[in-house]
């Protein structure tokens, strides 16, 4: 009785860790995007001025330096889920600038009935995984695949990330106990609602897959 008391509690601490940690990740990315759109109307008038005086090198220099602000702001992918898309993008918003490359494809356009703090735990401990594999290999080598889409009535999730050799068979960590402890919560979110997770490891790269019913019945719900 003590020790499932425990468990309980362990279980609600790291799931109120998570969604805290959620919530300042996408605050952030918002705070990025406000602060860059705020910002247009001067980088135009930069750009006017240095138009005014052909300085065509000068906007080119300029014009790249926006470039490549954006890309640290920008959405990544829409997925048509918003739940999704935020923890997705918060997420892939940090691998940039981790200066790790993400490769994501997803499509999902249902309303999930999973609650936000499951979502959060499966989604972003597996981006979290891949990007601390990830950042111990050189920034050449450093790249995340995420592919998510609607299999039927089932939600499907892939996480594909770059390592440095060969996982063991159990799929063991450096990252200590909390770090086992949030694989552990994805596999007991997979069984909660009665869905599949599957890992694969080979020469340089690691896998999980998961599949997950879209709604309490196997079916969709709305928005």
């Amino acid at each position: 009785m003590l020790f499932d008391r425990w468990i309980e509690k362990r279980v609600a601490a790291f799931e109120n860790e998570i969604m805290k940690k959620y919530y300042t990740e996408v605050e952030n990315m918002y705070l990025k995007m406000r602060g860059w759109r705020h910002d247009y109307r001067h980088h135009i008038q930069t750009m006017k001025v240095h138009a005014a005086h052909g300085e065509l090198d000068e906007i080119a220099e300029y014009l790249d330096i926006l470039d490549d602000d954006l890309t640290n702001v920008e959405t990544v992918i829409r997925t048509g889920n918003r739940m999704m898309d935020a923890i997705v993008n918060s997420k892939l918003t940090l691998a940039a600038e981790k200066n790790i490359r993400v490769k994501a494809e997803a499509k999902i356009p249902v309303s999930l009935f999973i609650p936000a703090v499951d979502l959060c735990i499966v989604v972003g401990n597996l981006l979290d995984n891949a990007m601390d594999a990830c950042i111990e290999l050189p920034e050449p080598e450093r790249l995340i695949r995420l592919y998510a889409e609607m299999k039927g009535r089932y939600f499907y999730l892939v996480v594909t990330n770059t390592a440095g050799g060969k996982k063991k068979k159990e799929f063991r960590t450096k990252k200590g106990a909390g770090h086992g402890f949030g694989l552990s919560r994805i596999d007991a979110v997979v069984r909660k609602y009665g869905g599949y997770v599957t890992r694969a490891s080979e020469d340089g790269a690691f896998s999980t897959e998961v599949l997950l019913p879209a709604g309490r019945e196997g079916g969709q719900t709305g928005d």
